[in-house]
């Protein structure tokens, strides 16, 4: 339950409810709003509290939710959207973002290039595998360790903070060593809850996709798994669900975009290229991903597709990707909003 006190009610006042709470055995946790103070209470309430807190006049709301046990990124756990950021970065709001990037890092040289492609077609966010989770375990599985390095420097030559996915807890120092400013959690590890934990702990900034045939519910307990374990910034990614449908990779689901906004205080964030698996339609499903409230799209960029070792059929070429971000700038304005301002030096 989430409890909404009267706005400005004193915070000695907000502390004691709490502690009443927890004096009964009950887990609270405050929301960071300070003008109209919110309390999430974990699991069921004793029905003797419940009476006193419906006769507490400090307390205007008493909110359930639809979702059992979904509270911290419950959409009444916060006032307005929480706004996230990586690096200097914000992602949600009225601004939206463009997260751009080979693939996999294949070389020094070769992330560095698509760095200043998409940094200087309006990229605001470098991505790239440092670790690639691949279906066949022949395929290249990316430089790990010397990837991240890679990946960082290109981010730093270019002024770009940087995110990769982690798919092993064991991995995370090297993540920390390297400075890498957001950790991906890709779809097949959305339900991997050593994971979760391990990477909610570091106190870095999560991109958390959607599992490949995972409900909106279980995507958002895995939200709730970060946002249990310490993770305050956590943003979610849609990157299309498998279905029966063959002529695209999977299926692109835009029709949670308006429905998340109600259950989530969380950025939303639309991967279309791994939707996809068409170059060609992905600048398309980017101006519908944002026209249906998306915060931003990640898509990746090669300089050479017929030569990337990971996911050359969805790769745009860097004009490809310029003109995706000229329409983006577009379709943000059309929504009532602006394309994030370029990162700071």
């Amino acid at each position: 339950m989430i409890l909404r006190f009267v706005r400005g009610t004193p915070e000695d006042v907000v502390q004691g409810v709490r502690a009443r709470l927890e004096r009964e055995g009950h887990r609270t946790v405050r929301s960071p709003e300070r003008e109209r103070p919110i309390l999430a209470v974990i699991g069921k309430i004793k029905p003797a509290i419940f009476v006193e807190l419906e006769r507490d006049p400090a307390i205007e709301a008493r909110v359930k939710s639809d979702i059992p046990d979904l509270v911290l990124v419950n959409r009444a756990f916060r006032e307005g959207p929480t706004i996230a950021r990586v690096g200097s970065v914000r992602v949600g709001g009225d601004d939206v973002v463009i997260i751009a990037g080979p693939c996999s890092v294949e070389g020094r040289e070769a992330v560095l290039e698509v760095a200043h492609a998409v940094r200087d077609a309006g990229a605001h966010i470098l991505r790239g595998g440092a670790y690639k989770p691949r279906t066949s375990p022949y395929a290249f599985q990316g430089f790990g360790v010397e990837g991240l390095s890679q990946l960082k420097a290109a981010g730093e030559a270019v002024g770009l903070p940087v995110v990769s996915e982690i798919m092993d807890a064991a991995d995370l120092p090297a993540f920390l060593d390297h400075s890498i400013d957001c950790l991906q959690i890709g779809a097949r590890n959305m339900q991997n809850f050593s994971l979760l934990k391990a990477v909610a702990g570091s106190g870095l900034p999560v991109l958390l996709k959607r599992g490949l045939a995972a409900t909106v519910e279980e995507w958002l307990f895995a939200a709730e798994y970060l946002a249990a374990f310490g993770a305050r910034e956590i943003m979610l990614c849609e990157r299309g669900i498998r279905t029966y449908e063959k002529a695209t990779r999977n299926t692109l689901d835009l029709t949670v975009l308006p429905l998340m906004r109600e259950w989530t205080h969380l950025p939303l964030l639309v991967d279309p290229a791994h939707a996809a698996g068409i170059a060609r339609i992905i600048p398309p499903l980017s101006r519908a991903s944002i026209a249906a409230g998306a915060d931003g799209v990640a898509v990746e960029v090669h300089p050479d597709p017929s030569v990337a070792r990971s996911d050359a059929l969805q790769a745009l070429l860097p004009g490809e990707f310029a003109r995706l971000v000229a329409e983006a700038r577009v379709m943000a304005a059309v929504t009532g909003r602006r394309l994030h301002p370029p990162p700071g030096p």
